[in-house]
């Protein structure tokens, strides 16, 4: 039996050399197999300069550029960064000035404080709504709401004034606290509240307005930031899917109608999937307005030692 249809006949179709064809992959791009005893550089110079591997190099050499210009490297961060233990590899580049500013969510200032005081952080949420319990620990709530209506009528942000309490306190574990090193480094670490997110707004000695004078100063501040960003400088958001992509949206345009020509920058985000307004926010941005924008998929706790050892490695040489 014989088809009934039409059908194409590819006898005289054209062919090519694959010499005259344009490849995507050549020979110097490949991987190179980890020698044992060879050294970090080693490994990340022998790694594939394809997709993601050549990403994660263009990223590492904009933060680098950026530092030996004297641009800024603005890092926005989740809370998810700190509980899978984060924070010493970040404190580390605030101490290498590497990263210039940094901003969290309420969250992430909720667990940077529980590490500092009582070095654990991070509750079995199904089993705490089940007995009534979520989110009702009382030290680190009331910690964080005393320091909420301090910053409010001093007139300073919520990151600063939490920084300043748990460095003067002399926390147990401050030396593992983002809040406490960018206080004692100088550097502006700035956190967004959105009221009834977080498991201090629960609370009797919450205070909402205070929150939000507080969180606006924050905004402010990270806003003054994101102004710097002017044909250079580079502008992460890690692991923050919806507030603090908005934040960086908000600053952008604050800055821009205030006269500050932001642009020019790379915009990068970290996380396991990708996100709406963390695609656009800062990566699309970052290319609308004259820069270049990465996305890299994967767990916190590998890319972000992985980004951080190659830049301090780079910065060395």
């Amino acid at each position: 039996m014989t088809s009934k249809h039409s059908r194409l006949d590819q006898s005289t179709a054209r062919t090519i050399s694959i010499a005259s064809r344009q490849n995507k992959v050549e020979l110097e791009a490949f991987g190179r197999p980890h020698r044992p005893g060879g050294s970090f550089a080693d490994y990340f110079d022998a790694l594939p300069d394809l997709l993601a591997g050549k990403e994660v190099r263009e990223v590492v050499a904009a933060i680098v550029a950026a530092r030996r210009d004297g641009k800024p490297v603005i890092v926005a961060l989740g809370a998810h960064v700190i509980k899978v233990g984060l924070s010493p590899i970040l404190i580390d580049l605030l101490e290498r000035s590497v990263i210039t500013a940094l901003a969290t969510n309420g969250a992430g200032a909720i667990h940077d404080t529980e590490v500092a005081l009582f070095g654990v952080t991070s509750e079995d949420v199904s089993a705490g709504i089940a007995s009534g319990e979520f989110g009702m620990v009382k030290e680190s709530c009331a910690f964080i709401n005393t320091a909420t209506k301090e910053a409010a009528t001093s007139d300073c942000g919520l990151g600063e004034m939490l920084g300043r309490k748990l460095f003067d306190a002399t926390a147990p574990n401050a030396h593992l606290s983002l809040l406490a090193a960018a206080h004692h480094l100088g550097v502006p670490m700035t956190v967004h509240v959105a009221i009834g997110s977080d498991i201090n707004h629960m609370h009797p000695d919450f205070d909402g307005a205070a929150a939000g004078a507080a969180s606006q100063t924050d905004f402010q501040i990270f806003a003054a930031q994101v102004a710097q960003l002017v044909n250079g400088g580079v502008l992460m958001n890690i692991g923050s899917s919806v507030v603090l992509p908005t934040v960086i949206e908000k600053s952008i345009a604050l800055s821009r109608n205030l006269g500050h020509e932001v642009g020019g920058f790379v915009g990068v985000n970290l996380d396991f999937i990708k996100h709406y307004r963390s695609g656009w926010n800062p990566v699309r941005r970052a290319e609308e307005l004259g820069g270049k924008g990465y996305t890299l998929v994967g767990h916190h706790e590998l890319l972000v030692p992985l980004i951080a050892a190659a830049v301090v490695e780079r910065l060395t040489d």
